[in-house]
């Protein structure tokens, strides 16, 4: 049987994300494991040239953070009830940061939703669960919108 000591719940503070984490929970719940929520800031670092002095930039992703930092303590609070979690937040493209944190933390299993994108916005960006699944060494588990 697979021992799962830590679960990766990835959220974007979408209407969607609580489903999310009655996922997470509900395993971590079964199986006595620490929950990692992460949320993934934009870096904004792309636009760094466009005119836009970069301390602006700066500037603004430290607002994001800050605000991420408060909906996250929010969003444990309201979403993960007697349970080992932890909430982080951290900046940059959102498949990537979710693959190294559970590679950093050593998780076991990553939890996160899908969009559910179709035709040519999922041509033009992707699918961050579609990336994790395809790059991950460990479980995944998707949670569709309803």
């Amino acid at each position: 049987m697979a021992d799962i000591k830590k679960i990766i719940c990835a959220v974007d503070f979408s209407d969607y994300s609580p489903k999310v984490a009655e996922y997470a929970s509900m395993i971590g719940g079964c199986v006595n494991a620490q929950i990692v929520v992460l949320y993934v800031a934009p870096s904004l670092s792309q636009y760094v040239g466009f005119h836009v002095p970069p301390s602006s930039i700066e500037s603004f992703v430290g607002e994001i953070v800050t605000g991420a930092e408060d909906t996250m303590n929010e969003f444990v609070k309201d979403n993960f009830k007697d349970l080992n979690v932890q909430g982080k937040v951290v900046t940059g493209y959102p498949a990537e940061e979710i693959l190294s944190i559970a590679e950093a933390e050593k998780a076991d299993m990553i939890v996160m939703g899908t969009h559910g994108r179709k035709g040519i916005d999922r041509i033009l960006f992707g699918s961050v669960a579609e990336k994790v699944v395809k790059s991950s060494s460990v479980p995944v588990l998707t949670v569709r919108p309803e």
